[in-house]
């Protein structure tokens, strides 16, 4: 085989693996029409948990949600919560959000609370975002980021989406940095529930 028939056969294995590469991923590049943030920086998915014995003090987090009522964790103790930071043009956020709509509807009977907490976007994108995903849930206007101080060292800064369940104490169990996959949440909520 000649240098250059070698060397065009090893270019078109190379496209041959990138295109392979792209069609096996989760998640698609956006185009520029779709109006998504390409920009933020994604967590990898982490899921972690804490034993009982092994959770800080409660999470104090209150304030207005984006259609203007209010809101208090205090208000929820007994109950689990489950915490999830987003923003409304964040891909990963917009792929998880119908799995968060029909969890939330789900265990909603079981006490189960959610409230999304969102210190980027204005609350008529928020709203819109909300409507878009039929989210039946409040999202805290966080525009002071109390909400990602009151989880300093438990949340990333920059992390987006993140989800936290809370135990019926308002204690930490439970975190994923990055897209929350609706099997492994559930899960998560399922042994929090369990200790009730």
């Amino acid at each position: 085989m000649t240098a250059s028939r070698r060397t065009v056969l090893l270019g078109a294995l190379g496209l041959l693996g990138a295109g392979a590469l792209t069609a096996c991923s989760d998640d698609e590049a956006p185009t520029d029409s779709d109006g998504v943030d390409t920009s933020y920086v994604s967590g990898d998915g982490t899921a972690t948990e804490w034993a009982p014995d092994r959770r800080t003090a409660p999470v104090e987090l209150a304030g207005a949600t984006m259609a203007g009522d209010d809101v208090d964790l205090a208000d929820w103790r007994g109950e689990v919560v489950v915490l999830n930071f987003w923003y409304a043009t964040c891909p990963p956020c917009r792929k998880e959000a119908p799995d968060l709509a029909s969890l939330s509807t789900e265990l909603e009977p079981e006490g189960v609370q959610f409230l999304g907490v969102n210190h980027t976007d204005e609350p008529d994108t928020a709203l819109a975002f909300e409507r878009t995903f039929e989210l039946p849930y409040p999202t805290l206007h966080d525009s002071d980021a109390s909400g990602v101080a009151a989880l300093q060292g438990v949340v990333p800064l920059q992390a987006m989406p993140s989800t936290v369940v809370l135990d019926a104490q308002g204690r930490v169990a439970a975190r994923i940095i990055g897209l929350a996959e609706r099997s492994t949440l559930k899960a998560m909520i399922d042994t929090v529930l369990a200790e009730s």
